[in-house]
């Protein structure tokens, strides 16, 4: 990418960052346990609302009203999946854009049935540390649950085979994060090597984009 080029994504990054601080809009988040906390404090800290809404009776009818949503599949159980799925459909009936957090994904045979059923439903992000973007893609990956075992630069092909095979935007977090949408790359500092070890940090990540 040219300096020109980053240049111009600098500027339209600032004139989102007013827009969305102007506009405050809403964020579902139907998250896990560990990090619901501070996802909605990161959420607000960017100058949006969060809701941390997910029972399957109210999630899917509220993603409709919601600006955008985030799935993130850290405590799964099958509760959750289920409001997690309905919630994904109903987000993209609506036209709403969703966030895919793919946390420990390829653990279990529940988790990497449970992803796919996700994936299924278009994310408009995918959001996942470095080991599990590389297994996502089908890679073999050092991960062990949550944690990420390889490095960000490690897993920057994976992104963007994932990125054009399921036509979306792609986002390896870590110290330096990686975002494609298959095409268009870029970098962005301000993350810390300590966000590598756990899920939770996930949250985080929001705060320095």
């Amino acid at each position: 990418m040219t300096h020109t080029t980053l240049q111009a994504l600098a500027q339209h990054s600032q004139v989102l960052l007013a827009a969305l601080r102007r506009d405050a809009p809403l964020v579902q988040c139907l998250t896990n346990f560990v990090s619901m906390n501070y996802a909605a404090n990161a959420v607000l800290a960017i100058g949006a609302s969060p809701a941390m809404v997910h029972a399957e009776q109210e999630a899917p009818e509220f993603a409709r009203i919601a600006g955008a949503v985030v799935i993130n599949i850290g405590t799964l159980s099958v509760p959750w999946l289920d409001s997690m799925v309905l919630t994904a459909e109903s987000a993209g009936q609506a036209g709403r854009p969703w966030v895919l957090d793919p946390v420990a994904h390829h653990a279990t045979a529940f988790r990497r049935d449970a992803i796919q059923r996700l994936l299924d439903l278009k994310p408009a992000i995918i959001r996942g540390n470095a080991s599990e973007i590389i297994a996502l893609a089908g890679g073999q990956s050092a991960g062990q649950g949550v944690d990420a075992r390889d490095a960000v630069a490690q897993a920057e092909q994976s992104a963007r085979d994932i990125a054009v095979r399921r036509q979306t935007v792609v986002a390896v977090t870590g110290e330096v994060d990686f975002v494609t949408d298959g095409v268009r790359a870029v970098r962005i500092g301000g993350g810390s090597p300590l966000m590598r070890m756990a899920c939770a940090p996930s949250a985080s990540a929001a705060v320095h984009r």
